[in-house]
């Protein structure tokens, strides 16, 4: 079931509110001996996730399936930057990770039991409390398994909303008069907050213009500023009009010089990069632009940002790291 993003949080008494948490997506599945780990792209996580094919075949019940998100928790919070480092092609660390970061899994709908192959065609208001149940019986003994709360109070979601971080980025809305949507967002809807930051353009990618063909600006590099004075690439933004990007690109080009980016830099060694990401030309620290994003962890914007105004009147150095400190939540209070 996919979910449909949206400005603000639904209301009336057919929605039920969920957390909205940070990891993988995941239709977990046993058969009896066999279980299966299916990401929202169909890829196989099992081979990942040793640790949680383990537990399934130690809970009571051999037949079922369930959706929910796989994460991993990092102190007093949840950690997608350790979650990816989950996804790794050796066996031998696939296996010591396992130990080193074990994942939970955290179930939100209960899709088909032993008793019935077809939950999933009952309305979300008839699958719940067969999933509380579920959870009540098989999950108490075991540790990697945790039920995902829900509420149907409007101010408890929003609740929820205001204080997202630490693992839970949002909050989800479901209709609880409907079966279990899959292939289309007709059931669910997610809602993120919305911040904004100011930072440092450090440099800037190559893209090709649709509009006449010449090589133009298609993405700005965007940095911040530490306590030492160094400057650290946290994130880009490609939310450029295609009619702006030729003077953009005339504004830019002047100020290319070397290092651009006097910390940590775009396009250094890892198994996520690629050639094109690692193209990239290096500004001299004079730009100011003020971008909104929805999520910023492992110091740097986790999805793609949107620029809302340039900020002449601001001195780049003011851009550091302290305006996104926020008080995270911790998200195991809610899955007591």
């Amino acid at each position: 079931m996919e979910a449909r993003s949206v400005d603000a949080i639904p209301r009336g008494p057919e929605w039920q509110y969920e957390p909205k948490w940070d990891g993988f997506r995941c239709l977990l599945s046993r058969q009896r001996g066999k279980v299966d780990l299916r990401s929202k792209s169909g890829e196989d996580l099992a081979r990942y996730f040793p640790e949680l094919v383990e537990a399934a075949l130690k809970l009571k019940a051999t037949d079922f399936l369930l959706d929910g998100e796989i994460v991993v928790r990092h102190g007093k919070a949840f950690s997608f930057d350790d979650l990816l480092q989950r996804i790794h092609p050796a066996a031998s660390r696939v296996a010591k990770l396992s130990q080193e970061t074990p994942a939970l899994f955290i179930a939100f709908d209960l899709l088909a039991t032993a008793k019935d192959k077809k939950l999933s065609a009952q309305p979300l208001g008839k699958r719940r409390p067969v999933l509380e149940a579920f959870a009540k019986t098989q999950f108490k003994s075991n540790p990697a398994f945790r039920l995902s709360p829900v509420t149907t109070s409007f101010t408890t979601a929003k609740k929820w909303l205001a204080h997202a971080g630490g693992g839970c980025d949002g909050v989800i809305a479901k209709r609880l008069d409907l079966p279990y949507q899959s292939g289309n967002r007709d059931g669910m809807q997610k809602i993120k907050n919305f911040r904004s930051a100011d930072c440092v353009v450090g440099g800037f990618r190559y893209a090709t213009n649709k509009l006449d063909g010449k090589r133009v600006a298609g993405s700005l590099l965007l940095g911040l500023y530490d306590s030492d004075g160094l400057l650290h690439h946290v994130g880009f933004t490609s939310a450029i009009r295609q009619q702006d990007k030729p003077a953009l690109t005339a504004k830019l080009e002047p100020l290319i010089a070397k290092p651009g980016f006097s910390g940590n830099a775009p396009g250094g060694p890892s198994r996520w990069s690629t050639e094109r990401s690692a193209q990239w030309c290096p500004l001299k620290p004079k730009l100011v632009v003020e971008v909104t994003y929805d999520h910023f962890s492992g110091e740097r914007f986790r999805h793609g940002t949107s620029i809302m105004r340039w900020r002449p009147d601001k001195a780049p150095r003011q851009c550091t790291f302290d305006q996104l400190k926020q008080r995270a939540a911790d998200p195991m209070k809610l899955l007591a």
